[in-house]
């Protein structure tokens, strides 16, 4: 094992002091993340002496940690940040999602550590000031551990790498930092809307011209297999497309994950039996609860499922109403009305419906050093006019109360029929349901997946499956589909084969 020698980074420079540094140098270092170290697997033990041994020789390096869900990525960047940590050394951790960020001490999302611009081109650099504040902090920092970065695309990871460089003057890729990707190309790639396979598959991090200049180091064993080694092994196959195929990429359930169709009220019905039993009980038990959760393509099932559960779940409805209003003033009561109907992706509701106790998340960074970031979850405690009373259920902030205020929205133009207009509401959305591509990062106790339409993208199907433990803690609904020769039972799995086989040749 490699041990870091503790340094005093601020001897001379006590003018680098500022929040954002002592933020980090602030981070509760968990003691079971200390002792983890410990309890590392021989190919986790092997990735954090080799990254560790190049930090403490100053070497520069950037390494990709590519495992299955199961195979423990998470466990092992604890396991580092804990022991770079304790040290007084800066290590910053950051994740494509707001979901996986939040299940690491310190994380947030890498758009907002490193201010990635939201409309990315080849050319496109982060908005960092190079005599700023957060360019201070990313000099100071000895490791950057960056999870799920598949997910996010080549130019996002290319613009940091040109930040890097640039606020050190340097050409070293990332400034010759210690720096940690990790992910699993099964997975979601970047979303892109109305992209071809090949566009998708052209925005990979696999096809940027860092990919070679990377150390892939694998995690194979799986650390879940000893609860179901059946079910690790069919994700596996249907992570890389090997599961039988029926007819037009469709392949067939097995019987015991399956919830019957009969029609859809019924049907979608016994799904949220299945996942959330008797859900008047959760009152009573709230971690149980947020470790349950109904997956589903589209954000449009995602607000059906949400709006029956809510009405199932028990106390007393809370209404909040946004105020949205037009750019230009002129047109605010023509349509008015109109704009109430809009939910644009990553809106809150008009109308948001909320209950004492019900699970929330969180769609904007309000605080991130106190764990509110876009992708945190929280349980409701209480309500006033302006004001949620809400306790974080999940990560490295768990349980910790907090107040979430209203604020304002601007959507993309291009989302909302084109009429630009701003939105003050509670920046949340109940979280009985979510996208699978939001869930990503996540695991959970009990999963249901709705599939009132197949999967569209590469990887959905493996996502929404990889949530889960064992086979036991699944259902899926299965809605039939007007495809010719549908078999049933049977759903989509899209997996680009050729760019897996091309990924671990480069």
């Amino acid at each position: 094992m490699y041990h870091l020698a503790p340094i005093d980074i601020f001897s001379d420079d006590e003018e680098f002091r500022h929040q954002e540094i002592d933020d980090e140098l602030t981070v509760t270092i968990p003691q079971e993340d200390l002792l983890a170290s410990n309890h590392l697997n021989s190919e986790q033990k092997h990735a954090y002496e080799l990254i560790l041994e190049t930090l403490l020789l100053n070497k520069p390096a950037a390494f990709f940690i590519d495992g299955p869900a199961g195979t423990g990525k998470t466990f092992l960047y604890k396991t580092l940040l804990a022991e770079v940590r304790s040290k007084h050394m800066i290590a910053l951790v950051t994740a494509s999602s707001g979901v996986a960020a939040s299940i690491l001490p310190g994380g947030r999302t890498a758009h907002s550590r490193f201010k990635i611009p939201l409309n990315l081109e080849k050319n496109s650099t982060c908005n960092v000031s190079k005599q700023g504040n957060l360019a201070k902090l990313l000099r100071l920092a000895k490791l950057i551990i960056w999870d799920e970065a598949p997910m996010c695309g080549k130019y996002s990871i290319e613009a940091v790498d040109k930040m890097l460089q640039d606020i050190n003057d340097t050409n070293l890729p990332f400034d010759g930092k210690v720096i940690v990707f990790g992910g699993d190309f099964r997975q979601v790639l970047p979303v892109i809307q109305k992209s071809t396979k090949e566009q998708q598959i052209d925005a990979s991090l696999a096809r940027s011209h860092l990919w070679s200049s990377l150390t892939k180091i694998k995690l194979i064993e799986n650390m879940r297999s000893r609860l179901d080694p059946d079910f690790c092994r069919y994700l596996i196959e249907v992570g890389n497309g090997n599961e039988p195929i029926t007819v037009k990429d469709m392949i067939k359930i097995p019987t015991e994950m399956l919830i019957q169709y009969n029609n859809d009220a019924e049907s979608l019905n016994c799904l949220l039996e299945a996942i959330f039993e008797d859900i008047s009980n959760y009152s009573n038990n709230l971690i149980e609860m947020t470790n349950r959760a109904i997956l589903t393509p589209k954000n449009h099932s995602v607000d059906e499922i949400n709006a029956i559960i809510i009405e199932k779940f028990p106390g007393d409805m809370v209404r909040y109403y946004s105020f949205d209003e037009t750019i230009d003033t002129s047109e605010q009561g023509v349509i008015e009305d109109f704009l109430n109907t809009l939910t644009p992706s990553g809106l809150s509701p008009h109308e948001l419906l909320l209950k004492k106790n019900c699970p929330i998340m969180l769609l904007r960074n309000i605080n991130l050093s106190e764990g509110l970031c876009n992708g945190t979850q929280l349980i409701c405690c209480n309500f006033n006019r302006n004001i949620i009373d809400a306790k974080i259920s999940v990560g490295h902030h768990k349980g910790k109360r907090v107040f979430i205020p209203r604020i304002p929205f601007l959507p993309d133009i291009n989302e909302n029929n084109g009429f630009p207009f701003k939105r003050t509401q509670f920046p949340i959305k109940l979280s009985f349901a979510m996208t699978i591509n939001k869930s990503q990062g996540q695991t959970l106790n009990s999963v249901g997946i709705y599939l009132p339409e197949p999967v569209f993208s590469h990887g959905q199907l493996y996502v929404a499956l990889s949530r889960a433990k064992t086979v036991n803690s699944v259902k899926i609904l299965i809605k039939p589909t007007t495809i010719d020769n549908y078999e049933k039972n049977c759903t989509k799995n899209i997996v680009y084969k050729d760019f897996l086989k091309i990924k671990n040749s480069l």
